[in-house]
């Protein structure tokens, strides 16, 4: 167990224990174990060492940050990018909001994030160590923290709520919103019932679930959907009901595309360049918004793929530039690739059922050469489309 983590001089013995054990880099994990214990006592040196490992692998998610922190491991998981959370706090800052109640708080990540964007925190979290943490990482914020349900809470009060639900059953992540702590009909009463309100959710969530009224917003970073999150209607705008946010590196600001944007419906046949749309916009159903942002054209309305005759650089859609289009067969795409020497291939793929892996085994890549290649039913037509990534084209908005 932790010590007291909100005691001063328990801290700084902590801490001190903490540095030691960052300071013995003994390969052997059970030799460095007896050595930290040899160093801090073995009370202490669990503690020690799990916490030096913790902050090791919180470094991505919260820089140098990190340092100063406490975790536990299913807190960490659960988290949020420092990033991220200060996109959505600071929307929260645009809003004029003076404090936020945190329902859900864990190890204080967004509490951290509301706090740097100049809001008053205060949160609510079920287990009580976890609690714990959280005050020792807003220690000096004004926080207020307390242990205990998000449903006993008096959200109804607050000026404005957070809640990020637990997604984590017995058997660790859980994609069940059933199995949510609280459960998605407490997160949809928060949303519908507080003027100012966002709730933190899985983004595979199935939109029948999305509350009428409310915007929905899908985040990515770097190349990955990390979270979908309910806006309710104090914070939506007139005519977006969906947004995607598109995070492409921990620098740049979020490069962002809603439903309120100038579609395209064009669809048009395979042209000299062609786009996958980022994950957050394929989500959030916006690859129509996608298509007008290069000034391209989908190949079909089933599919999430992209066209255009000229490059486009946006973060919104990985671009490539089309070396040939064949009908797709094994026997013909294997022998195109041995024609062209290639021995490193990248296959993609969207309507055609094929396993990647056991298809670059059929193919039996050879030569010195890379490719993509990218398998797409347009219509009733199975498509091999061969083609070379577009550098930039992911390099700005």
């Amino acid at each position: 167990m932790l010590p007291d983590l909100n005691d001063p001089l328990s801290r700084q013995r902590f801490e001190a224990a903490i540095a030691r054990a960052d300071s013995v880099t003994d390969a052997d994990p059970v030799r460095r174990a007896a050595k930290v214990r040899k160093l801090v006592g073995p009370e202490l040196a669990t503690e020690a060492l799990a916490q030096s490992e913790l902050r090791r692998r919180a470094g991505d998610k919260f820089g140098i940050e990190a340092d100063r922190l406490y975790f536990t491991s299913a807190g960490l998981e659960q988290s949020t990018r420092h990033e991220l959370a200060d996109h959505r706090a600071g929307r929260f800052a645009r809003a004029g909001l003076a404090g936020v109640l945190d329902l859900c708080c864990g190890i204080g990540a967004d509490l951290l994030a509301f706090a740097r964007a100049g809001l008053a925190v205060a949160a609510v979290e079920r287990d009580p160590e976890t609690a714990a943490i959280a005050r020792a990482n807003l220690a000096g914020a004004g926080a207020r923290i307390s242990a205990g349900s998000a449903e006993d809470s008096n959200w109804r009060q607050a000026e404005s709520v957070f809640i990020d639900p637990a997604r984590r059953g017995a058997g660790g992540r859980t994609f069940d919103p059933g199995a949510y702590s609280p459960g998605i009909e407490f997160v949809t009463a928060v949303i519908e019932n507080a003027r100012f309100a966002a709730a933190k959710l899985g983004p595979g969530l199935d939109h029948t679930l999305i509350p009428t009224g409310v915007e929905a917003e899908w985040v990515s970073y770097r190349g990955g959907v990390k979270e979908l999150v309910f806006w309710s209607a104090g914070f939506t705008e007139r005519g977006v009901h969906r947004r995607a946010s598109v995070f492409s590196n921990p620098t740049a600001e979020a490069v962002q595309l809603t439903d309120a944007d100038l579609a395209e419906p064009a669809i048009g046949p395979v042209g000299a360049y062609l786009y996958e749309p980022d994950g957050a916009v394929i989500r959030a159903g916006l690859v129509q918004h996608a298509a007008a942002v290069i000034s391209g054209w989908r190949l079909d309305d089933h599919l999430a793929y992209l066209s255009s005759d000229r490059p486009a650089e946006t973060v919104l859609a990985r671009g490539y530039r089309v070396l040939d289009v064949l009908p797709y067969s094994v026997k013909r795409l294997r022998n195109e690739l041995l024609r062209r020497g290639v021995g490193i291939v990248e296959i993609k793929k969207r309507g055609v059922d094929v396993d990647p892996a056991r298809l670059r085994k059929e193919l039996k890549p050879h030569g010195p050469n890379s490719m993509t290649v990218l398998l797409a039913r347009v219509g009733d037509r199975h498509l091999a489309i061969l083609a070379d990534p577009v550098v930039t084209g992911r390099a700005s908005a």
